[in-house]
């Protein structure tokens, strides 16, 4: 993720300091791993967090890091940071888990992360749960497998992904420059 932060001209740093962060002018929290494990990890600086996206600091969720942007997840147990209502919930069983490799993104919504895509852009997908967000609204792309299902999401200044940008080629390098351009305002 780092390198193709770099890539599309952005300076990133990996932390997990109170002060770093609150020196930052955007958050990318990318995400492989479990739900539960996850809110763990952030829990020194979920505060801070959810301070910066009030405050109206960009903020990017990739795969687990936008599953983390809902308050729940039938892969385990904790409240996630819960900016958006709604769950995470498990592939259905009648398809093969993880859902792993290129698939298309159906776009639904005009949103600045997606500018320049195609409908039917191909992105790289490594992922057992998808959001199911209360607002239909916040949807700006959607993908089938097995069944349809939220890729990404933005309302306001946060931004989520299902599948990972960093793995998807120009399409993803793309979204990552759209997002150096929000960040940069």
């Amino acid at each position: 993720m780092k390198c193709a932060l770099e890539k599309v001209g952005f300076n990133p740093r990996i932390t997990s300091t109170k002060s770093q962060l609150k020196n930052s002018d955007a958050i990318v929290l990318p995400g492989v791993g479990n739900f539960t494990a996850a809110l763990k990890n952030l829990a020194s600086i979920k505060n801070e967090i959810l301070e910066l996206v009030r405050g109206g600091t960009p903020i990017l969720g990739i795969c687990l890091g936008m599953q983390l942007f809902f308050s729940k997840s039938e892969e385990g147990a904790g409240r996630g940071l819960a900016v958006f209502e709604g769950e995470n919930i498990q592939l259905p069983a009648s398809v093969k888990v993880p859902h792993m490799g290129w698939n298309t993104l159906h776009l639904v919504g005009e949103n600045e992360l997606l500018e320049e895509l195609q409908d039917e852009s191909y992105v790289y997908f490594v992922h057992s749960y998808y959001p199911a967000p209360a607002d239909e609204d916040i949807i700006c792309a959607e993908t089938t497998y097995g069944t349809t299902f939220s890729s990404a999401i933005a309302k306001q200044n946060i931004y989520g992904t299902q599948f990972h940008p960093e793995k998807s080629g120009a399409t993803g390098l793309r979204i990552l420059s759209n997002f150096v351009t929000i960040a940069k305002r």
